[in-house]
């Protein structure tokens, strides 16, 4: 009897501590180049922080993106797919998930063989504008 009042006291105060279980990072994004760096720090809790700030909110649509490119992109971050820079590039993308690193220029995606590519792109811009208040 004194055994299970004691479980029950203890899991009692296991839920008044709040446990925080902290989501797995998905990526980080690095775009550098021309107007300077920009870090994107995305949380599969739904959070993103932008050059190191703060932790802000990302919004679903974005977070939703962030998931996806994830999943499309882990096959050539497993193989550190690495795309040289031709003269005429002007951001060159580091993209670190949990698997491996994934590094293009921006030329990359015209060539049409990176679909992937071309979203990360865009969400660096969307992401930047919209969860972090930069100018893109």
């Amino acid at each position: 009897m004194r055994w299970a009042a004691t479980l029950i006291a203890g899991a009692a105060a296991l839920t008044g501590c709040g446990l925080q279980v902290q989501s797995a990072d998905l990526f980080l994004l690095t775009r550098s180049g021309q107007g300077g760096t920009l870090t994107l720090l995305v949380n599969d809790g739904g959070t993103i922080r932008c050059d190191g700030g703060r932790t802000r909110p990302l919004p679903d649509p974005l977070l939703l993106q962030a998931r996806d490119l994830a999943d499309s992109l882990d096959g050539d971050a497993k193989a550190n797919l690495r795309i040289a820079s031709p003269p005429n590039s002007v951001y060159r993308y580091r993209i670190t998930l949990q698997g491996g690193t994934v590094v293009f220029p921006d030329t990359a995606a015209a060539s049409g063989r990176f679909p992937a590519l071309a979203r990360a792109e865009l969400f660096a811009v969307q992401a930047a504008q919209q969860a972090c208040g930069l100018s893109g």
